[in-house]
């Protein structure tokens, strides 16, 4: 019996296009200026540091680690500093109105449903706990953050690692088959079942033929059910 509900963003949740032509374009054009305005900030710095870390150059300079971040945008990186950035500037972003955190119509009538059953829902995505907040605080459905018990992000592991699931569920303090995983990316979930999760795949777009997991293409179709 399914216990908990872990969902990913990107393509799940919200349309990946929000992230690309929104999110990603307004992070290109503010983030220098950003960095250079509140780098001496606790968090800017500690993140700059944690950059530093990452590149294994200690002594870099502060134009030396934008110009690195800019390097990671381009490569579409997965790091932990740049995410955790990224969802600073963001931030900005939601409270001076240039945008609201996309949800595709069939996502909270679902996790309303869920909640109320007694389920536990999660976050785990790329992007860092600070950006997700900020996407479900300030959606297009207005806050509901208060549908969550918890959110994940790299500092877990990678989302295409198995070993990520087992820590998510030991933080969680349920076992895997309690667990559901949803996702548009079949190796994402192919990590996830290897740990011993129930997966479905959420398929917004084109098919994925590559895929062994249950499909659908809204959460209004999930049936718990399936897994009892």
């Amino acid at each position: 019996m399914i216990r908990a509900i872990v969902t990913d963003i990107e393509g799940t949740t919200s349309d990946i296009r929000f992230v690309h032509n929104v999110l990603f374009p307004y992070a290109r054009e503010n983030l220098a200026a950003f960095i250079a305005a509140f780098q001496h900030r606790d968090d800017v710095a500690q993140a700059l540091n944690d950059l530093r870390e990452e590149i294994a150059q200690p002594q870099a300079t502060t134009e030396d680690l934008i110009a690195v971040l800019f390097g990671f945008m381009d490569e579409d990186r997965k790091s932990t500093a740049l995410k955790a950035l990224q969802g600073m500037v963001w931030r900005d972003g939601y409270l001076n109105g240039s945008f609201t955190g996309h949800l595709y119509a069939d996502v909270l009538p679902a996790l309303t449903a869920w909640q109320a059953q007694g389920l536990k829902l999660y976050v785990y995505s790329s992007g860092s706990v600070a950006a997700q907040k900020l996407l479900f605080g300030y959606s297009d459905e207005g806050d509901i953050t208060s549908l969550f018990s918890g959110y994940f992000d790299t500092h877990v592991g990678a989302k295409r690692e198995t070993a990520s699931y087992r820590n998510i569920a030991a933080k969680i303090g349920l076992p895997p088959d309690a667990l559901l995983f949803l996702s548009d990316i079949h190796q994402e979930l192919d990590a996830a079942r290897e740990a011993g999760w129930h997966c479905v795949q959420l398929i917004r777009d084109e098919a994925d033929s590559q895929s062994r997991h249950r499909q659908v293409s809204g959460f209004n179709e999930i049936n718990l059910e399936w897994f009892l």
